[in-house]
């Protein structure tokens, strides 16, 4: 397995290991309700005004160094230097790929170009063997996508998220069955 964050590219999109440089960007798409509710309830909110900033630097940079996470920032391949939303894997047992996007750029299908990209990295180039994603069940935008990418749900469970409690599920992908549905789809991304 490496831990080296290389650059991820789709036939739309550039997505760029995160720096401390994107958090202005961050700080200026990401603190909107439509995209918080669903997330994991350790988001602050409201969203602080450095939340940004400090998330970048005492979360998921020091991650990233210890090799324990992949962060990305979504960028159009038409527009390389504007950080759009960000994806990202994360070694564990149930919550390896979370994502958000900035509303302006929602029902495109980036995001679902965006999760392939990765998680084709989480299977193919970090060697993980199954990837978990847990997700409201009422976030129909997340679980479409999970559903398109041949996941299945494995669990159902309660967790909190920033708009409280809510039913969950826990989607889940072997790198097999990845490889299987990728050759369904002709391997595009």
């Amino acid at each position: 397995m490496t831990t080296a964050i290389p650059v991820l590219e789709t036939r739309r999109l550039v997505l760029r290991p995160l720096t401390l440089a994107d958090a202005p960007a961050v700080q200026r798409l990401f603190p909107h309700w439509e995209i918080v509710r669903h997330l994991n309830a350790q988001v602050p909110w409201p969203y602080p005004p450095d939340g940004a900033l400090v998330h970048l630097r005492d979360v998921l940079l020091p991650a990233m160094a210890r090799g324990e996470a992949w962060h990305w920032s979504l960028r159009l391949r038409s527009a390389p230097d504007e950080l759009i939303g960000c994806i990202g894997l994360m070694a564990g047992d149930r919550d390896n790929r979370g994502f958000w996007l900035g509303l302006a750029w929602h029902g495109q299908g980036l995001m679902t170009e965006a999760s392939d990209r990765v998680t084709d990295h989480w299977f193919e180039d970090l060697g993980f063997p199954v990837l978990r994603v847990p997700k409201a069940v009422e976030n129909a935008a997340s679980r479409r996508i999970s559903e398109k990418s041949g996941m299945r749900v494995v669990a159902t469970i309660e967790k909190d998220y920033v708009s409280g409690r809510l039913a969950s599920e826990l989607w889940e992908i072997t790198r097999e069955e990845w490889r299987t549905y990728r050759r369904r789809q002709g391997a595009g991304g």
